[in-house]
């Protein structure tokens, strides 16, 4: 196996453990994950690493490489909706003052960079891979 191939197989296990590390704490009092915040978005992004490391181990380039933007692209999504999600949740609270105070107890957690890291070495190690050679001896 290529050092890159070794590259883009950590990289999707990083993701699919990263997917059980704290993402948000409100309220200081308990962690959620990625299947805490939403669970079939969560199976989804672990079904694109499953399908990234079974495209490395089988040699399927170009499946690593969609499964790596896909991981990507479904990272971003997530961290986007769950900014979105924060900043409105306490949005039927009529008190502006409050709404700012309870949506500030709801911390983003390190998982986040767990995540990120995960799907960008995938990405940089799908990228970094380049097709094998063929060379037909002349005779």
């Amino acid at each position: 196996m290529r050092p890159s191939q070794l590259l883009t197989l950590l990289g999707f296990i990083i993701l699919i453990a990263a997917t059980y590390c704290p993402m948000l704490r409100p309220f200081h009092l308990f962690n959620w994950n990625v299947y805490q915040l939403n669970r079939p978005y969560g199976i989804v992004i672990m079904l694109t690493g499953v399908i990234g490391i079974l495209g490395t181990v089988l040699g399927q380039q170009k499946l690593t490489r969609w499964s790596a933007w896909a991981g990507l692209i479904l990272v971003g999504v997530l961290f986007i909706a769950a900014i979105l999600k924060v900043k409105t949740t306490f949005s039927f609270i009529p008190f502006k003052s409050v709404n700012a105070y309870l949506s500030r107890q709801i911390k983003f957690k390190w998982g986040w960079y767990a995540l990120f890291s995960g799907a960008l070495i995938a990405l940089a190690g799908s990228l970094l891979s380049k097709k094998p050679i063929f060379k037909i001896p002349v005779k």
